[in-house]
C-alpha cells in the first residue's frame, strides 16, 4: 500500500514540475506562429512578385497578393528552356552523384574514426577536425583542383570539392560511437566478417538517420552551388542550373543599368523586360525542387540532428 501511495506521489510531483501553464503554452504557440510566419511570408512574397507585372510592381510595390497577375517572368525563363533543361540535367547529375559519393565517403571515414581499436584514430580525428576551423584558402584550393588534379572544365570539378566535409565526418563518427553498440561489430568480426562487410551489411542499415541528415546537407550544397562553376567551368554546356540562373540574373541587371547607353530601340526593349518578376521567378525555379524533396527526409533529418544529445 505504501509503495502504491509513494508511486502516486512521485507521479503527482512529476506532473507538477512538467506541466505547462495555459498562459505559458499560449505564449509558446504565439512565438512559434510568429517564427513560422517569418519563414513563410518571404516565400509567399517572392511567389507573388514573380506573378506580378512590372507596371503593378512600380505602382503598388511588393505585395503578398498580386494586383495584376502575369506570367511574364516565367515566360522569359521559358524562352530559355533549351538551355535551362540542359543546365537542369547537369544540376541533377551533379546533385545525385555528389550526394551518393559524399554519403559513402563521409560515412566510411566516420566509421573508421569511431573504431577505438584503430591505432591512428587520435591522429586522424585531429587531421579531420583542424580543417573545420582553418582551411587552405581559395587560392590554394583553386590551384589543387584546377592545376594539380586537372579538373578544370569537367563535371568532377563541381562534385569532388564539396563531397567531404569535416562536419559530416564528425557527425557520422559521433552517431556510430553513441548509437551502434561495439558488441554488434565485434560479433560480426568473430564470425569472420571483414570490415567492409560490417560497414555495408551492418553499419549502413542501422544508420539511416545520420545518412539522411548528411544526404540532405550534401544535396542542398550541390543543388544551390554556383560558385564552383564560376571558378572552374568555362564551357557553357557544363553550367549548372544555379550557375546559369546567376549569370542570367547578372545579364538582366547589366542591361537594366546600361539601357540608356544602348540606343532608343534597345532601351525600349529592355524596359519591357520583366526584370523584377524574372528575378523572383529565378528564385522560385531554383528553390522549388529541393523544397519538394525536404519533407521526405524530415523525419530522419530531425533524428540525425539530435546525435550525441542527452537521452532521458
Amino acid at each position: 500500500m505504501k509503495k502504491k501511495e509513494s508511486a502516486m506521489t512521485n507521479k503527482a510531483m512529476a506532473l507538477k514540475f512538467t506541466q505547462i501553464k495555459s498562459s505559458t503554452n499560449f505564449l509558446f504557440n504565439l512565438l512559434l506562429l510568429a517564427l513560422a510566419a517569418a519563414c513563410v511570408i518571404p516565400l509567399l512574397l517572392v511567389v507573388s512578385i514573380s506573378l506580378s507585372t512590372e507596371e503593378s510592381i512600380r505602382t503598388y510595390g511588393y505585395t503578398l497578393i498580386p494586383k495584376i497577375i502575369s506570367f511574364d517572368g516565367y515566360a522569359y525563363l521559358l524562352n530559355q528552356r533549351e538551355t535551362m533543361l540542359r543546365t537542369l540535367w547537369i544540376s541533377v547529375l551533379v546533385t545525385v552523384t555528389g550526394t551518393t559519393l559524399g554519403i559513402i565517403l563521409n560515412s566510411l571515414m566516420g566509421y573508421v574514426l569511431s573504431r577505438r581499436e584503430y591505432k591512428l584514430q587520435k591522429f586522424f580525428i585531429w587531421f579531420v577536425f583542424i580543417p573545420m576551423i582553418f582551411n587552405g584558402g581559395l587560392v590554394s584550393t583553386y590551384f589543387v583542383v584546377s592545376r594539380f588534379l586537372g579538373l578544370r572544365d569537367s563535371v568532377w570539378a563541381l562534385i569532388l570539392p564539396l563531397a567531404v566535409s569535416s562536419f559530416n565526418v564528425i557527425l557520422c563518427k559521433t552517431f556510430f560511437r553513441t548509437t551502434i553498440p561495439d558488441s554488434i561489430v565485434e560479433s560480426a568480426v568473430i564470425d569472420g566478417a571483414s570490415q567492409l562487410t560490417v560497414y555495408f551489411k551492418i553499419i549502413l542499415p542501422l544508420s539511416l538517420p545520420v545518412l539522411a541528415t548528411i544526404g540532405l546537407f550534401l544535396s542542398f550544397a550541390y543543388w544551390n552551388d554556383w560558385f564552383q562553376a564560376m571558378l572552374y567551368i568555362d564551357n557553357p554546356r557544363l553550367y549548372t542550373l544555379q550557375a546559369y540562373l546567376n549569370r542570367l540574373l547578372g545579364d538582366i541587371n547589366f542591361l537594366a543599368q546600361n539601357a540608356a547607353l544602348m540606343g532608343a530601340s534597345v532601351a525600349e526593349l529592355i524596359a519591357a523586360l520583366p526584370r523584377e518578376a524574372a528575378r523572383m521567378a529565378i528564385v522560385v525555379v531554383a528553390v522549388l525542387p529541393i523544397a519538394c524533396a525536404y519533407p521526405f527526409f524530415q523525419r530522419y533529418f530531425i533524428s540525425g540532428l539530435t546525435v550525441g544529445s542527452v537521452k532521458g
